[in-house]
């Protein structure tokens, strides 16, 4: 895995205060050098935050050239002035970067319901563009400029090869839950030095997207600003991908957006295990989904698994009230490929084993399987602790 700034794109964050508290970079920008392919994937929240809707007025195109960041601020049920204020955040980075307004997309993280401190953004948009560079150390910080909650910074990249052209595909996201009412929020920018149409880029996205970030919680709570952003500037040269290319690039995008998606709930909000709900045995994908997501989102499996019990009937009932009809004689689960309970009924297994098993380990499995057809899904989420409640109890005091 190689984590860089493709050809053609660079980046750079400062601090200037919007975070309470933090001496943390607030405020980043990500440019190419080139019109680039820019397209999205976005929440689906009816609340939705002003950059949200900025952005997807913009995208897709083939003009994109500069991504606005700040984190601290969400900018989400500010009304007329909150729209007003991301226009502005991309005229000031189009002003800096020289660049048109559309052609900069606006991304905000942090507390809703709060205008931004344009002041301060205008500084900090200044400050970014003029210390721009593709290095890793410009590469970690951008990262930083986006979290808020974030105890590490989230960066994965890939190389490939097509027909001898060096290609890259790097992302950078932030995400440690998604709280409500006052919801942080997951937000990538995803970067290829490929030659991608805009077509071939949003389908790929789309579907990466479906299978990574789409399958992940901590809490259940669908933020009003989640954002994935792909751009795509041609810059390694070669021509437009196509085929056994195409086919590269949609794989390595996928690699690049699954990686990302785990370390959000690996660094989930007072989480203490990374968990891993695979549902087999479904007549259709979509119903894999659901039955994992309702284990996934289950307050009594969360800490059961903070508690390292391995208490499968909370996780056969979710999968129970999930919505979706199966046979219940016919389900099977192992926790941490365990078998504890096998076709409708509980197996002896010895409890202080599993229990041990998952106190030690970080990564937990839960795998349940059905016998109503051939499909599966796979969801990632984190267990409930103390912790989580004291931070978003005390997330906006």
């Amino acid at each position: 895995m190689t984590a860089r700034f493709p050809t053609g794109f660079s980046g750079s964050a400062v601090h200037v205060g919007i975070k309470k508290m933090s001496t943390k970079e607030d405020v980043a920008l990500v440019v190419s050098d080139r019109a680039a392919v820019g397209v999205g994937v976005y929440t689906q929240n009816l609340v939705c935050a002003a950059p949200v809707d900025f952005d997807r007025q913009l995208t897709p195109s083939e003009t994109i050239r500069a991504v606005a960041i700040n984190s601290g601020v969400a900018n989400a049920c500010t009304g007329q002035q909150g729209e007003e204020d991301c226009q502005e955040m991309a005229r000031l980075t189009a002003e800096a970067c020289g660049l048109d307004e559309r052609q900069t997309l606006v991304l905000s993280t942090g507390v809703i319901g709060v205008h931004l401190p344009m002041e301060k953004i205008a500084k900090g948009i200044s400050l970014s563009s003029a210390t721009l560079a593709n290095d890793n150390d410009a590469l970690e910080r951008t990262a930083r400029g986006m979290m808020t909650t974030d105890t590490v910074t989230k960066i994965r990249g890939r190389d490939f090869k097509v027909d001898d052209v060096a290609l890259n595909v790097t992302g950078l996201a932030k995400g440690a839950a998604m709280i409500g009412p006052n919801m942080a929020t997951m937000l990538a920018v995803v970067m290829t030095d490929a030659n991608v149409t805009m077509r071939d880029a949003h389908q790929a996205l789309k579907d990466a997207v479906s299978e990574t970030f789409n399958c992940i919680s901590v809490d259940g709570h669908t933020s009003t600003n989640d954002s994935v952003l792909l751009l795509a500037n041609g810059a390694a040269g070669g021509p437009v991908l196509s085929g056994r290319g195409l086919d590269m690039f949609r794989t390595t995008l996928f690699e690049v957006c699954e990686d990302l998606a785990q370390s959000i709930p690996a660094d989930g909000e007072g989480a203490t295990h990374l968990v891993t709900v695979e549902v087999h045995g479904c007549r259709t994908r979509a119903e894999a989904v659901k039955i994992a997501k309702t284990i996934a989102d289950s307050p009594l499996v969360k800490t059961a698994i903070a508690g390292a019990d391995p208490n499968w009937g909370r996780i056969v009932s979710a999968a129970g009230y999930a919505g979706v009809s199966f046979d219940p004689r016919n389900v099977s689960l192992h926790i941490n490929a365990m078998l504890v309970y096998e076709r409708g009924a509980p197996v002896k297994f010895d409890e202080q084993v599993v229990s041990q098993s998952m106190a030690s380990e970080k990564e937990i499995s839960l795998l349940l399987i059905l016998d109503e057809g051939s499909a599966a899904a796979r969801f990632w989420t984190t267990d409930l602790t103390a912790e989580y409640v004291r931070l978003n109890a005390d997330y906006t005091t």
